[in-house]
């Protein structure tokens, strides 16, 4: 009698073949994330010094005020009449303005970070003119060094963000594709686990996400020279079970929805407050000390702090197992509920 491959191994073939029929999901799985991580590589690269745009009003000493602080580095300096500067200031056209006088007067708006460094750095800049001198020498050495810039801290949470987005969008979305379209009543007829199939589309995800990691860590690496300190297998440890973890809430997602917008409904809802904190762009520190807890439950959290522990503290993979375990929690208990709660219609 003719063997047969195991339904599993047939189901991850098919899946496979499926995928790179569609050019879309190449690109949407591939080069998408190399894009987004090339974007926003160029966008938050190490520059030169920003440039404070400082107005000063109108006034017989208006010169030698704006004399003083093109004197110095990082300063655009013009002068205009009063209410021009006003305007200039409120359409962000410049961040404070310098009133000159008797004494000098800031206008300025608090709230916006650039104006209150502008305040600090104008006022230093015209003190000094007037005659002040530190009590303290001071010296500065300035450090520029792959794993203290902005994008090192991106990478890792790119490489998170985009295993969350694969796991949930390449599994979910997909059965209840799957299931609007009646090809899941087709599997009710043959001799297949409900689970073979269920490992499959998660196995398929695994699939992809091996060239995933690798162009996202690659493009950070060749071309904006991010330092990976700790071992390649620990980085690849960590993705697997982070992917892993998603699939598993891809397919808790997509148990028993029938309709898409339903599905991508569930799955914004699911993803939505990973993204906002869960430290993709920005450390998740940030938030109050009362938050703390529900940030550091969610799974995407712990997969981007032991993803960025690795790649640039250098961190033995043993020091993740806590952050580990979460994502194993995760993903353990949704994949079961999901095989619990599953329907092919």
């Amino acid at each position: 009698m003719r063997n047969r491959l195991h339904p599993l191994r047939e189901l991850l073939l098919a899946r496979f073949r499926e995928s790179f029929r569609e050019p879309e999901v190449v690109f949407w799985t591939y080069g998408f994330p190399l894009l987004l991580a090339v974007g926003l590589g160029i966008a938050f690269r190490n520059r030169p010094m920003e440039q404070i745009y400082v107005d000063v009003e109108q006034h017989t000493s208006a010169a030698a005020v704006a004399e003083h602080l093109r004197g110095s580095p990082g300063f655009t300096v013009e002068v205009h009449l009063r209410q021009a500067c006003r305007e200039r200031l409120r359409l962000g056209k410049s961040s404070i303005t310098v009133v000159p006088g008797e004494h000098y007067t800031f206008v300025y708006d608090p709230t916006r970070p650039e104006s209150a460094l502008a305040r600090q750095r104008v006022d230093d800049v015209l003190q000094r003119a007037a005659g002040r001198r530190d009590p303290i020498p001071i010296r500065e050495q300035q450090v520029q060094e792959p794993g203290a810039r902005y994008i090192d801290f991106l990478v890792p949470g790119l490489i998170g963000m985009n295993l969350m987005g694969s796991g949930m969008w390449g599994v979910g979305f997909v059965i209840v594709d799957m299931r609007v379209r009646k090809l899941l009543k087709r599997f009710v007829a043959t001799p297949m686990k409900r689970s073979d199939f269920l490992w499959s589309m998660v196995g398929g995800r695994m699939l992809f996400m091996f060239p995933e990691l690798g162009i996202i860590l690659g493009a950070g690496v060749l071309l904006f020279g991010v330092a990976v300190r700790g071992s390649i297998a620990g980085i690849f440890l960590i993705s697997v079970t982070g992917a892993l973890c998603f699939a598993g809430l891809g397919l808790l997602v997509a148990c028993r929805a029938q309709h898409i917008e339903t599905v991508s409904g569930l799955m914004n809802l699911v993803m939505l407050p990973m993204w906002l904190l869960s430290g993709v762009f920005f450390s998740s520190d940030r938030f109050p000390a009362y938050l703390q807890p529900l940030v550091q439950a969610l799974p995407l959290t712990q997969l981007n702090n032991a993803l960025r522990a690795v790649i640039l503290e250098g961190a033995p993979l043993p020091a993740q197992a806590g952050k580990l375990a979460i994502l194993v929690a995760w993903g353990g208990i949704s994949f079961a509920i999901a095989l619990r709660c599953f329907r092919w219609n």
